[in-house]
């Protein structure tokens, strides 16, 4: 079956950097998009980045310029360099995959992606 699992989160200083991982299994990775969501407290989960199959990239407004998604598709790993984190980028992040080849789709929407991870908890203290 479909797994992803992620890693690398953590509590980290205002103005500091994270990279998460997220490895999947259980699918023909090369051919997903995948993509990078979060849920701060007492809000709903947004997007924040993907990565099309053919490795064309997507971000927020909130995360431009800080945040790089990148794919390995030896490793089967998707990442999520975050720099220059602030307070407000706290939240339990989500790695998510959709089949990508020969469908056009939304990367920022979520209910485009058929598997998530099971999430990685990023705190950024100020």
């Amino acid at each position: 079956q479909v797994q992803l699992v992620e890693s690398g989160g953590g509590l980290v200083q205002a103005g500091g950097s994270l990279r998460l991982s997220c490895a999947a299994s259980g699918l023909s990775f090369s051919g997903y998009n995948m993509g990078w969501f979060r849920q701060a407290p007492g809000k709903e989960r947004e997007f924040v980045a993907a990565i099309r199959w053919s490795g064309a990239t997507y971000y927020a407004d909130s995360v431009k310029g800080r945040f790089t998604i990148s794919r390995d598709n030896a490793k089967n790993t998707v990442y999520l360099q975050m720099n220059s984190l602030k307070p407000e980028d706290t939240a339990v992040y989500y790695c998510a995959a959709a089949r990508g080849i020969g469908r056009d789709m939304v990367v920022s929407g979520q209910y485009e992606y058929n598997y998530w991870g099971q999430g990685t908890q990023v705190t950024v203290s100020s």
